[in-house]
C-alpha cells in the first residue's frame, strides 16, 4: 500500500491453479469447510458477490483468468456486497514482480478511499519493491502498525495462503502458517486492493464468528 497514492490496485497473473498442500478443490468448498460455517466470497468463475469501492459494480478492470480475481487494467479497490464483523478469512494471492497490493478489512465508504479508515494486511513483491525493506511494510504485516516476520513470503509469481481472524479486538495476521504480530471499525467490507500491479487472490472463504 502506498497511503499517497489516489487510487491503489489488484491484478492477477495467469498460470496454472493448483490448490496448495493437498487441499479441498480449487475455489471449492470441502464437506468439512461447509459443516464449519465457511462459505465462498469467489466461485472461480464470475464477480458475483463484489463491486468496485463506492461502485454498484465491479469495475471492467478486474476479470476472473485462469480460476483468479484478476486485476488487468486500471480499475479500483473492489470490496464485498456483505459486510463482516467477527469472521475467519483465508485466501490465496499471488503478487508480479515489484508488485505492491493489499487486504483490507472492516472496511466503510465514508472516505474517499477504504485504506483511509480499513486496517490492512500487506501484499507485496518483498526483494523487488522498497516497502520490503522494512517489516512495517513488507508483506503480511499489518500496514504501517505491526511488522512481519523475515523470510516468510514467497517470491513473486508464487501463491501466498494468507489467513486473518478478526473478533472484536482481537486481531490475527497469518502469512503462509506464520503468525505476524498484530482499525477503527467494528464491522464492515472485506476489500481488496488495486495498486496498478498484477496479483491474483484465489481459494477466498469466510466464516462469520459469533
Amino acid at each position: 500500500m502506498n497511503r499517497t497514492a489516489v487510487t491503489v490496485v489488484v491484478c492477477c497473473l495467469a498460470g496454472v491453479l493448483v490448490p496448495l498442500h493437498g487441499q479441498g478443490p480449487l475455489n471449492g468448498l470441502t464437506p468439512a469447510e461447509k459443516s464449519a460455517g465457511w462459505r465462498l466470497l469467489f466461485d472461480g468463475t464470475t464477480t458475483q458477490g463484489w463491486r468496485g469501492y463506492k461502485q454498484d459494480s465491479v469495475p471492467p478492470g478486474w476479470q476472473v483468468v485462469d480460476g483468479a480475481l484478476t486485476r488487468m487494467e486500471s480499475a479500483s479497490d473492489i470490496i464485498t456486497r456483505d459486510k463482516f464483523k467477527n469472521f475467519e478469512l483465508t485466501l490465496e494471492w499471488n503478487i508480479a514482480p515489484a508488485g505492491n497490493s493489499g487486504i483490507f478489512y472492516r472496511g466503510s465508504e465514508d472516505d474517499d478511499a477504504i485504506y483511509w479508515n480499513a486496517p490492512e494486511m500487506q501484499v507485496l513483491d518483498d526483494a523487488g519493491h522498497p516497502d520490503g525493506k522494512s517489516r512495517l511494510t513488507a508483506a503480511g504485516a499489518a500496514y504501517d502498525m505491526y511488522p512481519s516476520p523475515a523470510g516468510v513470503v514467497k517470491p513473486a509469481g508464487q501463491w501466498n495462503q494468507a489467513r486473518l481472524v478478526v473478533k472484536g479486538n482481537h486481531v490475527e495476521h497469518w502469512l503462509n502458517g506464520v503468525k505476524v504480530h498484530y482499525g477503527r471499525n467494528t464491522t464492515g467490507y472485506i476489500g481488496l486492493q488495486d495498486h496498478g500491479d498484477h496479483v491474483a487472490y484465489r481459494n477466498i472463504k469466510i466464516r462469520v464468528l459469533p
